[in-house]
């Protein structure tokens, strides 16, 4: 059941406090570094006039996962939030440090993804976790998380949840990405706390790590307009972008290098592929031996290995099991080109 605030009470945050129809950039602050520099977690608050849900849009919990830190720029750019019904809380760059490092991880190499709930006397990631699900996960009725692949491994666009709630399964229909993967939360995970917590949250996966994809931002930004219309945080709109009926996979696996050497891929993100097929060949450097990278079985490829070199057992290949395979990869053509005419100020990134 989602909470609505009373437009004539002020949203609490932090120190802050902000009145209906008011934005405000609130610093949280986090720990003191060892040169005494603060270290705060920024977070836009923005209110709507009317009394409606509040829901929060993260980033950068990974630091070099920046795709989702673009899709939240241009979203508080947009003149509809002017619209807006309950609370949003924007937070582009979660963990702030590893950003400032291009690194996925903190300073002290801690994966803040694997941290929560955290503690308010732990590490610096624990510490991290802590605010940020005290302070905005906790006071969300749902939320969406932005994320992008690891370095050199690109993921179709694709919403990650456990499906199994109603909820989730609606606000990931609703976002409208091309494939929905049914996901069980990994340990310390912050989908792992909210599912214990009962917060609907779901994951946008697209692009990978220290890159802009265009077609994953422009959908990424279109998700979650979507997703606010959903829930009455924003009118409903006849004119705006409406996707495919997205493709829902229960399970997928990773198809691993047969040996070392260097990898000629033969599929694309997207792309149908029938078991027994050849997904790309590994050789070595000197023309001698080829060795076929095969599909165990059918599906959607989901992610791939960008970095052509790769060590016996690498995972090369990400497929997921899917009802119509190929259905899935004519929609996702069709979403691609849909993309591109999505209105948008914005000059696209290329």
């Amino acid at each position: 059941m989602t909470r609505s605030i009373d437009p004539a009470t002020p949203f609490a945050i932090g120190d802050a406090r902000i009145a209906a129809g008011e934005r405000r950039s609130v610093e949280l602050p986090i720990a003191t570094l060892y040169n005494s520099a603060p270290v705060a977690l920024p977070v836009v608050v923005h209110r709507g006039l009317k009394p409606g849900p509040t829901a929060f849009v993260s980033a950068a919990l990974h630091g070099d996962e920046i795709i989702g830190v673009e899709i939240i720029r241009r979203l508080l750019k947009l003149p509809v939030l002017d619209e807006l019904a309950g609370t949003l809380l924007a937070v582009p760059v979660v963990n702030v440090m590893a950003f400032l490092h291009q690194s996925r991880y903190l300073p002290d190499r801690r994966d803040l993804n694997r941290s929560f709930p955290g503690s308010e006397s732990g590490s610096l990631a624990a510490r991290l976790a802590h605010v940020f699900l005290r302070e905005v996960v906790e006071r969300s009725d749902y939320g969406i998380d932005l994320h992008t692949g690891a370095i050199h491994r690109p993921n179709l666009p694709q919403i990650r949840a456990d499906l199994r709630n109603p909820v989730n399964l609606r606000l990931a229909k609703a976002f409208g990405a091309p494939l929905l993967l049914n996901s069980k939360p990994a340990p310390g995970t912050l989908r792992e706390t909210t599912t214990k917590r009962n917060i609907p949250v779901i994951l946008y996966e697209s692009s990978e790590a220290l890159r802009f994809d265009e077609t994953a931002i422009r959908i990424g930004v279109q998700g979650v307009l979507n997703v606010l219309r959903e829930t009455g945080m924003l009118p409903p709109d006849a004119s705006a972008w409406n996707a495919t009926e997205p493709v829902l996979a229960q399970k997928s696996r990773w198809v691993r290098a047969p040996s070392s050497g260097i990898l000629r891929a033969q599929v694309a993100l997207g792309d149908h592929v029938e078991a027994g097929q050849t997904l790309g060949i590994v050789g070595d450097p000197f023309g001698g031996n080829d060795w076929p990278v095969i599909a165990e079985d059918e599906g959607l490829v989901i992610g791939k290995l960008s970095l052509p070199l790769v060590h016996e057992g690498d995972a090369v290949f990400h497929i997921a099991q899917v009802a119509e395979p190929r259905e899935a990869a004519i929609a996702f053509s069709q979403l691609e080109a849909a993309t591109r005419d999505i209105e948008s100020d914005e000059p696209p990134i290329v």
